[in-house]
């Protein structure tokens, strides 16, 4: 999938970038796994904390408080402040639980939310993962990369 994400990237010379909590830089590490990549992916951001989804991607404080850092509503905030940041022409995010601590009984191990925004429309994609913190991670990569191909090419 990496392989085929990052093609579509360069053929449609198309600027990408990544914002990542749960994942932690899986995202753009699958990416720059492709050779060529570096015409289009210049910058990621590992965003962990919310105080670093607030400084760097602009998602509002008062969307943390509301919704919490694994929601919809921050995946979009994510996506599009991550888009502005780079200045890209898209971006994948993600947040989530990876586990093995963290869930709750409305907020579970394993609960992902993933976007992808281009041309000012954000896709967002939540997901529920089984396994353990690595399983996670992983899922959410590979899901990642097939809502940025979806995206693309709607």
């Amino acid at each position: 999938m990496e392989q085929e994400v990052a093609e579509l990237f360069i053929q449609k010379n198309l600027k990408v970038t990544t914002a990542e909590s749960c994942t932690g830089g899986l995202i753009a590490a699958a990416l720059v796994n492709v050779s060529g990549i570096s015409g289009q992916f210049e910058e990621g951001y590992i965003t962990y904390s919310n105080a670093a989804k607030e400084k760097i991607l602009g998602v509002r404080h008062q969307t943390l408080e509301q919704y919490g850092a694994v929601s919809s509503q921050t995946a979009e905030e994510m996506a599009r402040g991550a888009k502005r940041a780079a200045n890209a022409d898209v971006s994948i995010i993600s947040t989530g639980i990876a586990g093995p601590d963290g869930g709750t009984k409305e907020k579970p191990v394993g609960l992902v939310y993933l976007a992808c925004c281009y041309q000012d429309i954000v896709n967002v994609k939540r997901c529920q993962f089984s396994g353990g913190r690595q399983e996670v991670r992983r899922a959410a990569v590979e899901e990642a990369l097939k809502l940025a191909k979806e995206t693309i090419q709607q």
